[in-house]
């Protein structure tokens, strides 16, 4: 449930603004005593693509320690008043319980940060989201900055866990390729424009930048209690945000298991935890189902992008007739769908409530053995096409 926000937020970081400020990066903190400051050290010395510090007046930073046990607000004021050419911007607030959620905090702060980046920049500035426990990579502002520049509405960056532990890991490592295969099939049926390979899979709160334009177009992030962040990524995907998965843009969490949310990594990493204790294997989408779920987005995508009504609707009528999907319902979602990926999403929707069972499920392992053989097989005919090529243009040239 999305719930409403506590007054004291229009009091928070009213601080100046520089006036080239392009970026706001924006860091919930409760607890974060051990992390905070090789986060702030990891966001103070960035760099660009040459290694030379970017200007400081570029970016700023917003840290909200909120409901702390510890000294977390005490040492970011340390930090600051060491610091004073860092652009270090620290409140403290104490939530009631009700609002005393991550939901809450990342709200107020991407709120700020929108506030103040509209003063100097307007609807182009970028809110950037990271966590406290996370440690920035020295060129990550650059990037986000750089795939801002050539398009992208937001940009998810990679995130890569340091000390996964060890019981863990194995179940981490088959869930991180399996979603990257999975992009790359994905990638290579349906392809997007601004998106293309190499591409990762995540846009999650530790790395998640967003213009003003596109946080307000998307209705700005829910305030809930966790997953936040996801919910926030699937609503800026029903809006037809260009969501770039940047290779790029590489930023190191913890891995530890005492998390501070509800559900988050560390909730996961306990569950993959488990698996590994009892001997379960994770189930995922099959080879057959992504392709047929890829290859159904891409003609349907294909049909919304064309201009000819009469000819959109013989060609509803052969993809329903194709995915075995009652015509009506797909009209239905089609005319009132307002952006392709809102309709993608009801699409979806739609296969999993099929009782058909047209979406298969088997064991990661079997999946990822799936898909390297299956893109193994392609590069086997890529290279068979392009050597035959080779041979009829050499046969050409002795005529």
């Amino acid at each position: 449930m999305n719930q409403s926000l506590p007054k004291e937020a229009k009091f928070l970081f009213r601080g100046k603004v520089h006036p080239s400020l392009k970026l706001s990066v924006i860091v919930p903190a409760k607890d974060e005593s051990d992390f905070i400051v090789k986060t702030l050290d990891a966001l103070r010395m960035q760099l660009n693509d040459l290694g030379i510090a970017i200007n400081s007046g570029l970016y700023e930073v917003l840290v909200l320690a909120n409901n702390c046990n510890d000294d977390t607000y005490e040492i970011c004021r340390k930090y600051q008043q060491r610091y004073k050419t860092f652009h270090l911007h620290v409140e403290c607030i104490q939530f009631e319980k009700k609002h005393a959620h991550i939901g809450t905090a990342r709200r107020l702060l991407m709120d700020a940060a929108h506030d103040r980046l509209m003063s100097v920049t307007g609807l182009k500035g970028i809110i950037v989201s990271t966590d406290a426990d996370s440690e920035v990579a020295p060129d990550w502002i650059y990037h986000i900055l750089k795939e801002i520049a050539t398009g992208a509405d937001v940009v998810g960056g990679r995130i890569l866990p340091r000390d996964t532990p060890e019981v863990s890991r194995k179940h981490h490592l088959r869930d991180v390729t399996y979603r990257f295969l999975k992009s790359r099939l994905e990638s290579s049926i349906d392809p997007c424009d601004s998106n293309p390979w190499p591409r990762h899979f995540q846009c999650y709160g530790p790395s998640l930048a967003v213009t003003c334009e596109m946080y307000e177009r998307a209705g700005r992030l829910p305030v809930i209690p966790f997953l936040e962040d996801e919910e926030f990524r699937k609503a800026l995907n029903r809006v037809d945000a260009k969501i770039r998965h940047s290779p790029n843009v590489r930023i190191y969490t913890s891995g530890r298991l005492d998390g501070r949310v509800k559900f988050g990594f560390s909730v996961q990493l306990k569950h993959w935890s488990e698996m590994s204790l009892g001997s379960e294997e994770q189930l995922v989408e099959s080879l057959d189902t992504l392709i047929f779920k890829f290859e159904f987005k891409n003609r349907l995508r294909k049909i919304w992008n064309a201009d000819a009504q009469l000819t959109n609707a013989l060609s509803l009528a052969q993809v329903a007739d194709w995915a075995e999907v009652e015509l009506t319902t797909l009209n239905n979602i089609f005319n009132t769908s307002i952006y392709f990926e809102s309709l993608w999403e009801k699409i979806e929707q739609l296969l999993h409530a099929d009782d058909k069972n047209v979406l298969k499920f088997e064991p990661i392992n079997l999946v990822i053995s799936d898909m390297r053989l299956y893109f193994n097989h392609r590069s086997e005919l890529t290279i068979k096409s392009i050597n035959t090529d080779l041979r009829l243009n050499a046969e050409a040239l002795a005529v």
